[in-house]
């Protein structure tokens, strides 16, 4: 299995949503899709390596993993069992570019474990769930939460699951989409319920709008320049 095998963005255009909010979110993908381009995300050679890259990618940038998996690349280390092979001290030391290395490489060890242990190991077996249920495993890991499990089924597993991380709440929160109280589920929901189930457009607007959240709407937000000024006004 190889990630970000869906077709690309151009048959996603053709969707019409039946609710203003679907409809509303659609005008957000095309205004980023047209901005910045298809993302074709997650960048990663194999399903396994977006797993470790999901897991590294906590409470820090992209940057910084990059540079844990070119080492573990360089050691020839991406591979369940040559992972698997190593303590957590060595793991950790391998990782040490991604911030709180001790802490993720036990996160990293639990979740390849559980792989071993309850999926002989096997990639293809443990995505052959529907997208909850794959979910509600992967959440069963000690160290994996929400954004990191989901992440796993839509770019690993290429399963319709929408992530949802900082940068969704803070752009739509201060578009008036959902209230400052809403929680992950909701947020989730909202992009679940009002957009059709599409792997491809799970996966190029949520990529979208973490690069939206990156570069324009920052805490201290550059609302003049952002793709998203005035969007909405159309609402």
């Amino acid at each position: 299995m190889e990630p970000n095998t869906c077709p690309g963005p151009e048959h996603i255009l053709h969707f019409l949503p039946h609710s203003r909010m679907g409809q509303r979110l659609m005008e957000m993908f095309e205004r980023l899709l047209a901005h910045f381009g298809p993302q074709n995300w997650w960048p990663a050679e194999t399903p396994l390596e977006v797993m470790i890259g999901a897991v590294l990618t906590q409470n820090t940038n992209w940057s910084n993993v990059e540079k844990a998996i070119g080492n573990l690349k360089e050691q020839g280390l991406i591979s369940l069992d040559r992972l698997l092979s190593l303590s957590a001290e060595e793991l950790a030391r391998h990782i040490r570019p991604a911030g709180y290395y001790n802490v993720k490489a036990r996160r990293l060890q639990n979740l390849l474990r559980f792989i071993a242990d309850q999926y002989e190991g096997d990639l293809e077996l443990l995505f052959d769930q529907d997208a909850f249920a794959l979910r509600e495993a992967l959440l069963s890991v000690n160290g994996i939460g929400r954004e990191t499990a989901d992440s796993i089924v839509l770019y690993a597993a290429n399963k319709p699951l929408f992530v949802v991380d900082a940068y969704t709440f803070r752009i739509l929160t201060r578009h008036g989409m959902v209230p400052e109280e809403a929680d992950y589920h909701e947020i989730q929901g909202l992009f679940m319920d009002h957009l059709p189930e599409d792997v491809r457009l799970y996966n190029e607007l949520h990529a979208l709008i973490v690069l939206t959240g990156k570069n324009y709407c920052r805490k201290t937000p550059l609302c003049s320049e952002c793709p998203l000024n005035r969007w909405e006004a159309r609402a």
